[in-house]
């Protein structure tokens, strides 16, 4: 450590993981007890202090990981909150990231160092601790702001789904419910997607056409095309 660095005092880093999901059209996210104080036993999001000798990118991965058991996740870094009064216990300076994951995943395991888990709609959260409540709102913000130019919203479902999925993640995105046939049409219009041979006969008996991600589709949208 160099001279100049000794005089300076030392400030913890911290990142916080937003973690959303879609069940049928209810946008959710994923809480924790905390098992630490300040506010031990309250509902939390999961986060963890910055190792010495990995980045923010590496510490925000190794969480996602650590919780779910995945490498490909969708993951953005969202806003730096550092309020000198945010945490009670010290100083701490948060970095907050936000990720997309597909709650039907079969290989979808959510355990985090024993912590008590659950997937709380976001417009019927309990009390958060700290700051979290402020970031979980500014995260359905960006992500309201970029599915509307950007098809990550796919990143919410499996790999094959229904055009009735996709509508139901849009909803529960937006909060609010969409017009079946302008959807379909905005969505074929856009070349969003390629549908499949084969069908979904698991909601009606003349079963649900699949669809995948048109591959060529360009990823940045020209005009928000749900509005």
């Amino acid at each position: 450590m160099t001279a100049a660095y000794l005089h300076t005092e030392p400030i913890l880093v911290a990142v916080d993981s937003i973690v959303f999901g879609v069940d049928g059209n209810k946008l959710r996210v994923l809480l924790f007890r905390r098992e630490m104080e300040p506010a031990s036993g309250e509902w939390s999001l999961i986060g963890s202090f910055v190792k010495k000798n990995e980045s923010l990118d590496e510490a925000g991965k190794r969480i996602l990981y650590s919780l779910t058991g995945l490498e490909d996740i969708y993951m953005e870094q969202l806003y730096c909150f550092g309020n000198t009064k945010r945490d009670p216990g010290d100083r701490v300076v948060s970095i907050a990231y936000w990720s997309l994951i597909d709650i039907t995943n079969n290989d979808l395991e959510l355990e985090y160092d024993n912590h008590q888990s659950k997937w709380f709609a976001v417009d019927d959260l309990p009390e958060l601790v700290l700051d979290h409540g402020q970031m979980i709102e500014k995260a359905m913000e960006r992500l309201r702001r970029k599915t509307r130019f950007e098809p990550i919203a796919f990143e919410l479902l499996p790999k094959e789904f229904t055009m009735k999925q996709l509508m139901n993640v849009y909803e529960a995105i937006y909060g609010e419910e969409l017009d079946d046939r302008n959807f379909r049409r905005k969505i074929t219009q856009k070349n969003l997607v390629q549908r499949l041979a084969k069908k979904d006969w698991s909601t009606s008996k003349k079963g649900s056409y699949l669809y995948v991600l048109n591959k060529d589709f360009h990823k940045t949208l020209n005009s928000d095309f749900l509005y």
